[in-house]
């Protein structure tokens, strides 16, 4: 936000004040701390290229009209039934994962014992992890908080305004140009479309369901729900130069690791962002230039820590994870049943994982992530049906009938048959 708001390619007032709306409205209808966050494809382009306060509104709302519209067809709903959970979780590690390169290379890699200031060096940093280990014997320890807090102090005290470009503190009402839309769609619409339906529609969908499984917490939100709720956000808060924003299973994972969960927490956090708007009409200069200079060590271990959480969701792909879980017909599900899965169930599973991981990681991209795990996936289920065209094809496969809803496959051996015989 604050790089933006440098560039002027959106404006702080409008940003805190919508996205404070929606922090709130989010808290309301959904009662989960579900977040809202930067639509981070769009942002890294808006950066690189300087884009205008046109150019910028016009990229979220293109990526706001077609999630919209996939999600008022029952398209993403439909993709969300058909996409592998494995290749879901595999979304959630590789983004968990990402979240830690970020923080180790840009934030924690560049600093020295005694730089680049006494306010943020390694032994900052080293002393934000003693205390998120601390988390451990203390779990109602406010960290996210205490650390934030400190990173403000230390960003005044060692504040240099004059460093910082004074920004706009008008809300207007934007009219991007057809050349603004195409710029906007050819460059950074269409690389943000597939994180914004994989990772802040149907992977946040997931993360909720599984952190926060009901009773006694609200059913998690459906892909559709979140979908619109994107497009809604975002239909009104570009058209007045807000930053574009969306949710996601990073900052879901990063607000339950540090103590958030229920809506509450979001509206809070809501209405200091409201606060701060009101603020930066007045004096934004102020509010970018002590954002700008809280400590890396400090946000670099706050980052790590919600990528560590996002990760950590894999560990289920086998046990516990939705399509395994099995409940009585309209109950919640009681947290224990499970479908029981063979060894080369469960290999090929975490194999999906691993591949959606790894593309992630190796290309810096989910869709690319996504594909890959579905080919994967497409290719397990291909060889396992070779195995029983070719079995049928010899001969040694029959079916029998276990009751009216199902049908279990016995492969029999006709040549260990005939040796049994002998």
């Amino acid at each position: 936000m604050t790089a933006l708001v440098v560039t002027n390619s959106i404006s702080l007032p409008s940003t805190l004040l919508f996205t404070g709306a929606a922090n709130a409205f989010t808290g309301i209808t959904f009662g989960i701390p579900l977040p809202v966050q930067p639509m981070k494809a769009i942002a890294a382009v808006a950066i690189a290229r300087k884009f205008t306060l046109e150019e910028n509104a016009a990229a979220g709302l293109v990526v706001a009209a077609l999630v919209g519209f996939f999600s008022m067809t029952g398209l993403l709903n439909w993709a969300n039934r058909v996409t592998p959970i494995p290749v879901v979780k595999g979304i959630q590690v590789g983004a968990g994962l990402s979240l830690c390169l970020s923080a180790g290379t840009t934030m924690l890699k560049p600093l020295s014992w005694t730089g680049p200031w006494w306010g943020d060096n390694l032994l900052w940093a080293i002393a934000a992890i003693l205390l998120l280990l601390s988390t451990f014997a203390y779990p109602k320890l406010p960290y996210a908080l205490i650390v934030f807090s400190i990173g403000l102090i230390l960003s005044a005290l060692g504040l240099n305004a004059s460093d910082q470009t004074p920004p706009s503190t008008a809300i207007l009402l934007l009219h991007p140009s057809a050349q603004d839309f195409w710029i906007a769609t050819s460059t950074a619409s269409l690389g943000q479309l597939p994180l914004t339906i994989l990772n802040s529609v149907i992977a946040a969908s997931a993360l909720s369901a599984d952190l926060l499984p009901s009773p006694p917490y609200p059913t998690a939100p459906s892909v559709t729900s979140l979908g619109i709720s994107v497009a809604v956000i975002n239909l009104l808060g570009c058209c007045f130069g807000a930053m574009p924003a969306c949710h996601g299973s990073g900052g879901l994972a990063g607000q339950y690791r540090f103590g958030a969960r229920s809506g509450s927490s979001i509206i809070f956090l809501g209405l200091i962002k409201f606060l701060l708007g009101i603020l930066a009409l007045w004096n934004g200069g102020a509010i970018v230039a002590l954002l700008a200079g809280i400590p890396k060590s400090l946000l670099g271990v706050l980052v790590l820590a919600a990528g560590v959480e996002l990760a950590k969701v894999g560990e289920s792909v086998n046990t516990d994870a939705r399509d395994l879980r099995e409940q009585e017909q309209g109950l919640p599900w009681d947290g224990k049943r499970v479908k029981e899965l063979d060894e080369r169930e469960r290999k090929e599973r975490y194999m999906v994982l691993l591949v959606t991981v790894v593309s992630i990681l190796a290309f810096k991209n989910d869709a690319v992530g996504f594909i890959a795990g579905l080919v994967w996936h497409w290719g397990f289920l291909g060889a396992r049906r070779l195995e029983v065209w070719r079995d049928e094809r010899a001969g040694r496969i029959f079916w029998r009938s276990v009751d009216s809803n199902r049908h279990e496959r016995t492969a029999l051996l006709a040549q260990e048959e005939s040796d049994t015989v002998a």
